[in-house]
């Protein structure tokens, strides 16, 4: 139970986290319908800067207890919006695209924190708008649909309500003044002024680098039971992702621009920026190519009979199903060999045979305490040279040095020193024999416990 409450709580946290929001550069989400004259999209830009003073100094007097928050929101009868939905519009036809915005919807937020040693801005811009015109050409059988217009980009100043969205140096001289004074004139105003509504990346990379795939299920009998999209109805959705690591598109890294400031301190300037991500869907199933210069897609509401893809295009169908042949023909090559290593072991007793054992008892007795540990040995000597120890041959034999007496006064005994000198034995006076088996004394006590001891 517990275990299927573990599982059933990491698989939910896996869907949470593959399905969280993901911080980017600039992020496309484009859904383009072939049978409609307009279509949604979306556009994400979002930067953080950093503004160090491990130091101190006079930023870190002006900004390390300082916080403030601008944000706001504007549609198309913003002059700023209309200002900027033309500038993204003449830069989709310097890409040679013939597809434009017709509406706009413009969110910023810009929000400073100070700390200790240093003050963040996040810098945020979202676009929301539709597009129109990227129909190329229609007939019975197949839609040519424009894709060149996704580099969606612009230095131009877009002042809405006051505020350049578009160059975090210009907000910094109206909003953060001394700032602005430190940072002109250095490095780190150039890495300021860089634009942010930037997508050219997304542009750059080719098509035939992202990662496609389509889902059938428009085109399933029983869709229909499960609440389809009547716009997906009869139709598969092709489906175009950028912003992976892999060998399609490379390794993909944030961007990091530094610029060092000496001033009363030294101060540091960092501009952070994620990879770019794109999400490109067209509803029916979109096939490469180029135009003029231009990348299009063909749109039919079907993929062509017998095709097969997987997550790196078209691979063919045949090499995946010999890649799992050769596996399937190696595990069995390996139980087999296995087998037959396993029948060439001896099987049984390999050392002694137990019936040849004898055991017995080594621990004596010690003041009435006995212990029942025993050893084992041959019953005979016959096949010893096979079973002796390899450490008794180069063990030393020891002597063995049995003290022999040869005279009374050599005698390890208490009685013997008293005797060359005439006196009576110890052994007598003391009631006791003080000598040990090899004693040759003449007392009665001493020969009664010398010969109990031989």
């Amino acid at each position: 139970m517990s275990r299927a409450v573990l599982l059933t709580v990491l698989v939910a946290g896996l869907i949470v986290f593959s399905s969280a929001p993901a911080i980017w550069a600039a992020q496309l989400d484009a859904r383009i319908n072939p049978n409609d004259d307009s279509s949604p999209f979306k556009m994400n830009y979002q930067k953080t800067i950093f503004i160090e003073y491990p130091n101190g100094g006079q930023l870190f007097d002006e900004l390390h207890d300082k916080t403030w928050t601008i944000s706001g929101t504007a549609d198309s009868s913003n002059p700023g919006v209309q200002n900027l939905m033309n500038r993204l519009n003449e830069n989709i036809a310097d890409d040679g695209s013939q597809a434009r915005i017709s509406d706009l919807n413009v969110l910023y937020d810009i929000h400073l924190k100070g700390r200790n040693l240093n003050t963040s801005i996040d810098y945020k811009i979202i676009i929301e708008g539709t597009l129109t015109d990227y129909v190329i050409t229609k007939d019975q059988v197949r839609t040519l649909v424009d894709l060149g217009w996704r580099g969606l980009s612009t230095n131009a100043e877009i002042v809405i309500d006051g505020v350049d969205i578009n160059h975090p140096i210009n907000m910094l001289q109206v909003e953060e003044p001394i700032l602005y004074n430190v940072v002109k004139g250095t490095e780190a105003e150039n890495i300021l002024s860089k634009n942010m509504i930037d997508a050219d990346f997304i542009l750059e990379q080719k098509l035939t680098n992202w990662h496609f795939l389509f889902d059938p299920t428009g085109i399933n009998v029983d869709a229909g039971t499960f609440g389809l999209n009547e716009q997906i109805s009869g139709f598969v959705v092709s489906s175009w992702t950028m912003g992976e690591s892999s060998l399609r598109e490379g390794r993909q890294v944030e961007r990091v621009f530094t610029a060092e400031i000496n001033s009363d301190q030294r101060y540091v300037v960092r501009t952070v920026q994620s990879a770019d991500q794109g999400n490109l869907y067209a509803i029916g199933f979109g096939a490469l190519d180029i135009l003029d210069g231009v990348e299009i897609a063909g749109v039919t509401p079907k993929p062509p009979e017998g095709y097969a893809t997987t997550s790196t295009g078209e691979f063919p169908i045949m090499i995946v199903y010999g890649m799992a042949g050769l596996a399937a023909i190696g595990g069995i090559a390996f139980f087999i060999f296995s087998n037959r290593s396993l029948k060439n072991e001896k099987v049984g007793q390999q050392g002694i045979d137990p019936s040849r054992l004898v055991g017995y008892q080594t621990s004596a007795s010690a003041g009435g305490y006995q212990t029942n540990r025993g050893e084992a040995q041959l019953r005979d000597d016959s096949d010893y040279a096979q079973t002796r120890s390899v450490y008794e041959e180069s063990a030393p034999k020891e002597q063995l040095n049995t003290p022999s007496v040869t005279s009374r006064d050599e005698a390890a005994c208490g009685c013997a020193s008293s005797a060359e000198m005439g006196s009576e034995c110890d052994c007598e006076m003391q009631g006791s024999c003080l000598c040990d088996g090899t004693c040759t004394c003449s007392a009665e006590i001493c020969k009664e416990h010398t010969s109990s001891m031989r």
